[in-house]
């Protein structure tokens, strides 16, 4: 079986390598008549796209987004809308001494096991180039959100890298978009700048933790117990490329409480219920809450590295390799447009499905 598709009835299908001509996406399950062109996409792939700063790889691509189908007298029409990017600035030279190894911490050798063949060019389909595909179908999903629930409003920043963590006093939502890590504390993001610099320029790398927030989010999305929203925002963060940890909520700092310090108290407000706190993330039984939907993810360090380590070529001899080519020393930065991305495609399949099976009511409290 090939699993390149996932959502349920707002369903995205992803294709391409990272160095074939072009990569891209099928959109199915778009309601019609939403304006759409790719004046509405472009931004949020111009936020994803290589070569912005000295901290991301310095491949040079557009990323520039055309509609192929699906859309007609600018409004979508119900049926599947093909989205393609090209490629333009692939170097496959980088790569020819890898053809025949395997980067440790890196794909090349689970697709060589298992398929028997791979494409070794920037690691083919296992490039973190295919997330240019889920941030063009999420510019999809943000206009079908922008629809069916306006007051949704989706934001993404880098809470860690490597060992230093953000100071959640100094948090302003304000300087997100104003230093090249999508960082909400200004003092930290100057810390990372230096840190980061002396990595790059050692041939080396290191792993980041990203959160996203989803405001706005009206109660009553998800089901139990196998169509949770939890569930199915935790299978779309860790299908991300590199990443290998997802939280909601306090996530794993859960362990650590008691009952009475995670138990998120309710009172009747003006409009309705209010919780005092938020230790599950906007989602309880797999439903949300009304509250801010909370995810984190962390992502791994940067498996292509100047720096030399052991492993093994397809003859199954030891060898040192070096990676050589235009990598990422934190792939965590470009991650945070993709996981906004994903939190808008999960949102906007389950208000499908909500408004499938309830029509979008919801149950009346006081």
């Amino acid at each position: 079986m090939s699993f390149n598709s996932f959502g349920h009835l707002f369903r995205v299908t992803t294709w391409g390598e990272s160095h074939g001509p072009a990569i891209g996406c099928v959109v199915d399950g778009c309601p019609p008549g939403l304006t759409l062109s790719e004046a509405d996409l472009q931004p949020w792939l111009d936020r994803r796209k290589p070569g912005t700063s000295k901290f991301t790889t310095q491949r040079q691509e557009a990323d520039q987004v055309r509609i192929l189908s699906g859309v007609f007298d600018g409004v979508t029409t119900g049926t599947p809308i093909q989205l393609t990017i090209e490629n333009t600035d692939q170097r496959s030279k980088d790569y020819g001494e890898i053809a025949q190894a395997f980067r440790p911490g890196h794909a090349d050798i689970t697709y060589q096991q298992k398929y028997g063949v791979r494409d070794y060019r920037g690691g083919g389909r296992s490039s973190a180039r295919e997330t240019a595909s889920r941030v063009a179908a999420g510019g999809v999903a943000r206009v079908v959100l922008a629809a069916l629930a306006p007051d949704v409003r989706i934001t993404g920043y880098m809470v860690q890298m490597g060992g230093k963590v953000i100071d959640r006093a100094r948090f302003d939502a304000a300087v997100i978009g104003q230093n090249p890590f999508w960082c909400p504390d200004a003092v930290m993001a100057a810390d990372w700048a230096e840190y980061l610099d002396g990595l790059r320029k050692s041939g080396n790398s290191v792993g980041a933790v990203i959160e996203v927030v989803a405001e706005g989010v009206p109660a009553g999305l998800g089901a139990p117990l196998y169509g949770k929203l939890d569930s199915d925002l935790a299978a779309a963060m860790m299908s991300i490329n590199a990443v290998k940890g997802v939280e909601i909520g306090d996530g794993m700092a859960v362990a650590a409480l008691t009952g009475v310090d995670n138990a998120d108290e309710i009172r009747m407000g003006h409009d309705g219920p209010e919780f005092l706190t938020n230790h599950a993330g906007g989602i309880l039984g797999g439903i949300s809450s009304g509250q801010p939907v909370v995810c984190r993810f962390a992502v791994k360090p940067t498996s292509s590295i100047l720096t030399p380590r052991r492993t093994i070529n397809a003859k199954g001899e030891d060898v040192d390799l070096v990676t050589k080519g235009r990598h990422d020393p934190c792939v965590g930065i470009r991650a945070v447009p993709v996981g906004e991305a994903m939190m808008a495609l999960v949102l906007a399949d389950h208000l499908l499905l909500d408004r499938g099976q309830t029509g979008g009511l919801r149950g009346r409290i006081g």
